[in-house]
């Protein structure tokens, strides 16, 4: 039978008649109903009768709210231009509002609400917070720069004392040749002196002066590397002992800066500022945004209030839909949608009808069939055509 098709009778069919029944025509228990095939039939048709006339009470109160919706609109198009521009400048400010709210509500946060709850919690002490930041950065970045200029310097002193070193070490290489080369030439001038019979005076000074010199010179040179090499040393000490005390410094005003990006989960002070200056922005948006809604709210109400004198069905809906107030076009689109909404219910109920109206022939040519004790289900059939508006 389409929507009605027979299916099984539930055990408790006539506590259900009794609740979907109307008062005064709740029929009693027949047994003599539930006995026999015909009547369980026709109650099975009675039952999905009952559930088609609920369903069609609920499609009739829609189509009886889109009646009245589609009655405000034409009662405030019929309004007096006067009264009609009070509501529209009423309307004007909710829509304004709303937007702004919405704005707000849109965009996109550049902070978290973690991060948020963390700068309000610490409101009062973060500018402190991100000044001691900052100066520990700054002081961490001097001490580093001086740790690379120690280090540097240490290795330039390191790097003359290899030097003066080495050079020491040649020099006593020399001395000891010039000590050779001395002897071997005393020797060579006391030997031609002999066998030749020269003069070996001037040359033997000569030697000696010679040898005396250089000697001097690289004494003189080994004594000034000396020194150097002490002083080298010294200063290669000293900037050692610069560094270490400088390192201490470094190692402990770091551990003082990550612990504070960590706490505040920011990568430096620049990083916490923009923090900082975003969680104050946030706190000037939403106070903004509080403040929004409480005008908000009173333009809400008062464009109720305007639009209550005119007894409408739903003045509140018009708090969401004010816009449809000030464009006509808008105000176009929603009667249309109201329209076609209210069109489609109207082929619902008239579907619903119809199908009703079907199974009620199909009981009655039942009841016709099987004539008895049919008072139940007449009953039943004269509260569904009440429903209906069929009686």
């Amino acid at each position: 039978m389409g929507l009605f098709r027979k299916k099984k009778r539930p055990k408790y069919i006539d506590e259900l008649w009794a609740s979907e029944a109307p008062r005064g025509r709740r029929p009693k228990h027949s047994p003599e109903l539930a006995g026999g095939a015909p009547k369980t039939t026709a109650m099975e048709y009675c039952e999905q009768i009952l559930t088609a006339a609920k369903a069609l009470e609920e499609t009739k109160r829609d189509y009886k709210i889109a009646t009245d919706y589609l009655t405000d609109i034409q009662k405030i198009e019929d309004l007096p231009e006067k009264e009609f521009s009070e509501i529209q400048e009423v309307a004007g400010h909710v829509v304004e509002l709303s937007q702004s709210r919405d704005a707000y509500l849109n965009k996109k946060r550049n902070i978290s609400d973690a991060q948020f709850a963390q700068m309000e919690q610490l409101e009062e002490q973060m500018p402190d917070i991100i000044k001691r930041l900052k100066a520990n950065e700054t002081y961490q970045t001097t001490v580093k720069r001086d740790m690379q200029y120690l280090e540097g310097e240490k290795e330039e002193w390191r790097y003359y004392k290899d030097a003066l070193e080495q050079e020491s070490h040649v020099l006593r290489k020399l001395l000891y040749a010039l000590a050779g080369v001395f002897a071997a030439a005393l020797i060579l001038v006391f030997v031609l002196g002999t066998t030749l019979h020269f003069d070996i005076k001037l040359p033997f000074l000569a030697t000696v002066f010679v040898a005396a010199m250089a000697g001097i010179v690289m004494v003189w040179r080994l004594q000034n590397d000396s020194l150097d090499i002490k002083r080298s040393q010294a200063n290669i000490n000293r900037a050692i002992t610069l560094l270490n005390k400088i390192s201490f410094k470094y190692v402990n005003v770091t551990n003082a800066v990550d612990y504070a990006c960590e706490k505040y989960h920011a990568k430096n002070s620049y990083e916490l500022n923009y923090i900082w200056e975003q969680y104050l922005e946030e706190v000037r948006e939403r106070e903004k945004y509080e403040k929004t809604n409480d005008e908000l709210e009173f333009f809400n109400d008062k464009l109720m209030m305007l639009l209550h004198r005119y007894q409408l069905y739903d003045t509140k809906i018009w708090t969401h839909q004010a816009q449809a107030i000030l464009d006509k076009k808008e105000m176009v689109e929603v009667k249309h949608e109201l329209l076609v909404r209210r069109q489609k219910l109207r082929a619902t109920l008239e579907g619903q009808i119809a199908s009703i109206g079907k199974a009620k022939a199909d009981i009655l040519k039942i009841l016709k069939e099987r004539p008895g004790d049919d008072a139940e289900i007449k009953n039943i059939l004269k509260s569904v055509d009440e429903i209906c508006g069929l009686a």
